[in-house]
């Protein structure tokens, strides 16, 4: 029951950060880059951000900013952002808690759009924890407009029982983790065709 009422409240979370639509991603330069898509999901709706988005995203916002202004991240927090492969990594560890946040990007092959990802999990002990923050969300961005927008999941249905999933930071692909309730995990690759996900 615990599962299940954490589940409905991660869903409740999930359905207010994806309801931003039409979020203007600025850059300078050709293209946009990781950070910009980032910067613009995370902070797009401050003035109107509720109780639960802010909680969930407080600490990879902190960090960003922390690393936009050259400030050292907090004690529990590590920061990775791979401008050439499109790529951030934020992590928070205390004792054996850890909450693992990704955001990567994919040119599509129609080349007028990108797909943006962000993933976060809370891991305890070495396994998943389903928390009410624990996310994968997918935004697609409009080339000629600047703009992204909530969108479906592409190709496939997220899971949430006992499912992690890992962005790529080289390659195209999708990790997925299926755990069991002894902490071992087998994997599965969601390959990206260009438009969508598939196993």
């Amino acid at each position: 029951m615990k599962r299940l009422s954490l589940a409905m409240a991660f869903f409740c979370c999930t359905l207010a950060m994806a309801a931003q639509n039409d979020i203007r991603v600025n850059y300078q330069g050709d293209k946009p880059t990781i950070m910009d898509f980032a910067w613009a999901f995370l902070f797009s709706d401050d003035d109107d951000e509720d109780e639960c988005d802010s909680e969930a995203t407080a600490g990879i916002k902190q960090a960003l900013t922390a690393y936009r202004q050259g400030q050292p991240q907090d004690e529990h927090a590590s920061l990775t952002v791979d401008q050439k492969n499109g790529y951030i990594l934020y992590e928070w560890k205390y004792d054996e808690n850890v909450v693992r946040t990704e955001m990567c990007f994919w040119n599509e092959s129609d080349g007028k759009h990108k797909l943006f990802a962000y993933s976060s999990w809370y891991y305890s002990n070495g396994k998943p924890i389903l928390g009410q923050y624990d996310t994968l969300t997918f935004m697609r961005y409009n080339n000629a407009t600047k703009k992204m927008s909530a969108c479906e999941t592409p190709g496939f249905d997220v899971e949430y029982s006992n499912v992690t999933y890992a962005l790529p930071r080289t390659g195209k692909d999708i990790t997925v983790m299926r755990w069991n309730d002894n902490g071992t995990k087998r994997q599965q690759t969601l390959k990206w065709n260009g438009r969508r996900f598939s196993y």
